[in-house]
């Protein structure tokens, strides 16, 4: 059975959680140490928070795209996407343009600064991530990705039901 919301009490294992080795917890703690230490790299040095930054890599990567495609490539929340949106735009890092296809939609993409502002900051992003992963081999990091593809996927097939 896949849908843990569904397991009657006495499905349950029994209780033995140690925070300090419960996945979840682990992956949460390193993920907000991770973003921590990014975080702050790039709000003191460019003002950016997080979510501005992810948008900005979206649009690089990706092209043009709706506040709804960021939401569905990043994961993030459409509030927080709105609002990483609407803080780059104040900055005219990116530019609003009518979605050709759904009037109540518009497309977003770097403008001419939003592009060099992700081409500065790309190779720091790029350093950082090579000190985090310094100590470990390159056959770990390819395991490490596949690993977190596999408990993404795993997440997202439990839908809402997992508790976390």
């Amino acid at each position: 059975m896949n849908d843990v919301s569904k397991l009657s009490e006495t499905e349950l294992p029994p209780s033995g959680l140690k925070l300090d080795d419960y996945l979840p917890y682990r992956l949460s703690v390193a993920s907000n140490a991770v973003s921590g230490l990014i975080a702050r790299a790039y709000e003191d040095r460019f003002g950016l928070p997080v979510p501005q930054w992810r948008l900005i890599c979206v649009l690089a990567e990706d092209g043009a795209k709706t506040q709804r495609g960021i939401v569905e490539r990043t994961g993030m929340d459409k509030v927080t996407v709105s609002r990483a949106a609407r803080g780059l735009s104040n900055r005219r890092l990116i530019k609003r343009s009518d979605h050709h296809a759904d009037g109540r939609s518009h497309m977003l993409a770097l403008s001419r600064e939003g592009a060099r502002l992700h081409a500065e900051i790309a190779p720091l992003a790029l350093a950082y991530e090579a000190a985090l992963i310094a100590g470990l081999a390159p056959a770990d990091v390819a395991l490490l990705k596949r690993l977190l593809n596999r408990l993404q996927g795993a997440a997202d097939a439990l839908g809402g039901g997992a508790l976390g």
